[in-house]
């Protein structure tokens, strides 16, 4: 699903410059993804506390077009993608007044905690990842029928 998440930049969020701060990009797309998982009714203190698997961060990335400034309405667009039996990936869109900000893209690992060795990916998130690009793919359809009309 493309997944979208509205968020107004807080004053926390800034640096000395009146801009959004660069690392704190990387925890407003995580809000968007923990949002994501409510949407699809996975109960977030079960998901961060499993005690038997994890979901750890392994790669991330952002580009910045436009700085983000107190008091902006972000909207996050979320896509996430299985690239693997024990990962995924998950690119987010940032748009202040739809014109694109910032993108990002993190990439999650399964591991089963007590031995921090790679799993595949439990059938809750394999849901998840499946919703979300069934729900891509319609919007994509959707979006290419109203540029042909």
């Amino acid at each position: 699903m493309i997944f979208n998440y509205h968020r107004v930049v807080r004053f926390q969020d800034t640096d000395a410059a009146g801009v959004v701060y660069f690392a704190n990009v990387l925890g407003i797309c995580h809000e968007a993804y923990e949002e994501s998982l409510i949407a699809l009714g996975i109960n977030l203190k079960t998901f961060f506390t499993n005690p038997s698997v994890a979901f750890p961060i392994v790669h991330t990335n952002v580009d910045f077009f436009r700085p983000m400034y107190c008091g902006d309405k972000l909207v996050i667009k979320l896509l996430s993608q299985q690239i693997g039996v024990d990962k995924f990936e998950i690119t987010y869109e940032i748009t202040v007044d739809e014109v694109i900000v910032a993108k990002a893209m993190t990439r999650h690992v399964c591991i089963d905690v007590s031995s921090r060795i790679k799993q595949e990916l439990p059938d809750y998130i394999s849901n998840w990842l499946e919703t979300n690009r069934k729900d891509s793919e319609g919007a994509e359809r959707r979006k290419l029928r109203e540029e042909i009309v």
